[in-house]
């Protein structure tokens, strides 16, 4: 792929003052004011991905969180997460009813790539809602086209861009603005381009970079909190640039707060934290 360079100007850095803030909550609101978000994935041996993701979406906001994975995985999420609605699903014909109960999907975490995975990744795909894929749901997108509704988002790391685009993860790393902007045209929804120095692009190429963040954040399940604190703030009412400018950025400020404490950081450590500074920067009530 040819490199397209663009000077760093063109990308806006997202600061707390640049944000567009999450609207704060009538006296009178109730829970289906903000959205139903449905987690799908955790095949056999990932199910503490779907867990990562539902419990950052719960945290964030959305009025109601459901999850559809593989029953093995049922018992330890209603013993860590009594609030959400899990779903032991075996394959796609069972999808129909939550698809339609949900006004948000996140898409990808620990899906894998088999046909249980494929399966489940197709009937989303038909669904026409703001949905937010990641992990091994962009690994299928590369292997073969599959409509996105135009809310949506996709959040690949560095690797999984690279098969997005048929180039290499170095070629990604070398010109990251351009991919981004590339991935965001190619696909018609917002990109997040992961990875340090987080990138936000559009399909009209518009580019936000994230300059916080911490070393510290580099490990499992992150990415995981990442899509499920999205599909909160898209299930509460905001765009996808919108949302996803500010997701990123309380991801990565909430990494950075807790990296100064250096190694050892746990993706769930992050999510109480990301809860306090969405309270900073949108408070709930004013």
């Amino acid at each position: 792929m040819p490199q397209t360079k663009h000077p760093t100007n063109q990308a806006r850095i997202l600061t707390r003052s640049t944000l567009v803030p999450l609207a704060p909550r009538q006296l009178s609101a109730q829970k289906g004011d903000f959205g139903h978000v449905l987690v799908i994935g955790g095949d056999c041996g990932t199910g503490g991905a779907v867990l990562l993701s539902a419990e950052a979406a719960l945290r964030c906001g959305a009025g109601l969180v459901s999850l559809a994975t593989r029953s093995e995985h049922v018992p330890a999420a209603l013993a860590r997460l009594p609030e959400v609605m899990s779903l032991g699903v075996h394959s796609a014909n069972q999808m129909v009813t939550p698809l339609e109960r949900a006004s948000v999907l996140v898409v990808g975490p620990g899906l894998g790539q088999a046909a249980w995975g494929r399966s489940l990744l197709s009937a989303a795909a038909g669904v026409q809602m703001p949905q937010v894929w990641d992990a091994d749901a962009l690994n299928l997108l590369a292997r073969a086209p599959l409509p996105l509704h135009a809310a949506s988002m996709i959040t690949p790391h560095p690797g999984e861009a690279a098969r997005l685009l048929g180039i290499s993860t170095e070629a990604v790393q070398a010109d990251r603005a351009g991919a981004a902007r590339k991935l965001a045209r190619k696909y018609a929804v917002v990109c997040v381009l992961k990875g340090a120095g987080t990138l936000v692009a559009d399909p009209a190429g518009q580019l936000a970079l994230c300059e916080r963040g911490h070393p510290a954040m580099a490990g499992a399940g992150l990415g995981d909190v990442l899509s499920g604190v999205l599909a909160a703030l898209l299930a509460q009412g905001m765009s996808s640039w919108d949302a996803a400018c500010l997701g990123v950025w309380l991801h990565a400020c909430a990494g950075e707060r807790l990296g100064e404490q250096g190694r050892g950081l746990a993706a769930s450590d992050l999510v109480p934290v990301i809860r306090h500074l969405l309270e900073e920067h949108s408070a709930c009530q004013v």
